[in-house]
């Protein structure tokens, strides 16, 4: 390493100039509202604000098993929130999450509507809601839970870390790439050993830890997070591809993919969804056209 490339921290750190990379736009060192703007509010008592990366995934998938279920409450309304814009900084969406990030919830359906975020909390309050995909049983509901929390602790860096060092960061440094590469490969395998004997990560039930690691590990393994299949070698965690493959099969599971979905082919995209019809109808405001 020349001397050149040996970066020397100051004194005190101070933000002059943006990152460089794929989300430079939207990353800042302070918190709050950059603009007025309400949040739009449909007919259902749950409101939801996201995009489909894989934390938001969690929780479109959660409501549209609920109605699987025959949850007919847990309809929603889900409002697309395009990171990319900067619209997580509106003053309606700080209002729901002060931490501007993708998923926000608020449920108006008693006396005074609750506002949730964090994707854990909102697939913890949903589950208690409606008394499905966590176990009442205290020792299967605290597995159900410490998978929950490793999911949280664990997806920042193989998101923040791996996918921003390998696939977003304007250039390639070994150091990072090689420190997250090995810490991905060394969830996958926790989760893989873990799949060994049993169908699920928690035990025998499908609950929302399955529904809070898929979307980063079950796409991981399935290719469709950072183009890293091949490089982290997915095919070698078999117990993760079988869950993963598993999972993906679930209708609801692909239902709730597609809501709030802005990219890939335009047929797996719904912008916004304000009822069951939209999968079918998927009008042209919230689907791009072919032609």
């Amino acid at each position: 390493m020349s001397d050149e490339t040996i970066y020397t921290p100051p004194k005190v750190w101070t933000w002059d100039s943006e990152s460089g990379g794929q989300f430079a736009n939207i990353n800042r060192p302070i918190a709050g509202a950059t603009h007025d703007k309400d949040l739009p509010v449909g007919q259902h008592p749950l409101q939801l604000y996201s995009l489909a990366t894989p934390n938001g995934v969690k929780v479109t998938i959660m409501l549209e098993e609920l109605l699987a279920l025959g949850h007919s409450e847990a309809e929603y309304n889900a409002w697309l929130i395009n990171i990319g814009d900067g619209d997580q900084f509106s003053s309606g969406f700080v209002g729901a999450n002060p931490n501007s990030k993708i998923p926000a919830l608020w449920d108006h359906s008693g006396k005074e509507p609750v506002r949730v975020f964090e994707s854990a909390s909102i697939l913890f309050h949903l589950a208690e809601k409606f008394g499905a995909f966590l176990p009442e049983d205290g020792a299967k509901r605290t597995e159900v839970m410490n998978w929950v929390f490793w999911q949280m602790g664990s997806a920042p860096y193989l998101g923040g870390g791996f996918g921003h060092f390998y696939a977003y960061a304007p250039e390639k440094w070994q150091y990072p790439i090689d420190r997250f590469a090995m810490e991905a490969k060394r969830q996958l395998h926790v989760l893989d050993l873990e799949l060994a004997d049993k169908p699920f990560i928690a035990g025998d039930e499908y609950t929302i830890a399955d529904m809070a690691i898929w979307p980063w590990y079950g796409q991981l393994v399935l290719g469709r997070l950072y183009s890293a299949a091949e490089f982290l070698d997915v095919e070698s965690y078999e117990n993760v591809v079988r869950w993963a493959k598993e999972i993906d099969a679930r209708p609801a599971v692909q239902r709730g993919r597609m809501v709030n979905r802005t990219f890939g082919e335009p047929h797996t995209q719904l912008h916004e969804r304000h009822d069951s019809g939209d999968f079918e109808t998927r009008t042209q405001d919230k689907l791009e056209t072919t032609d």
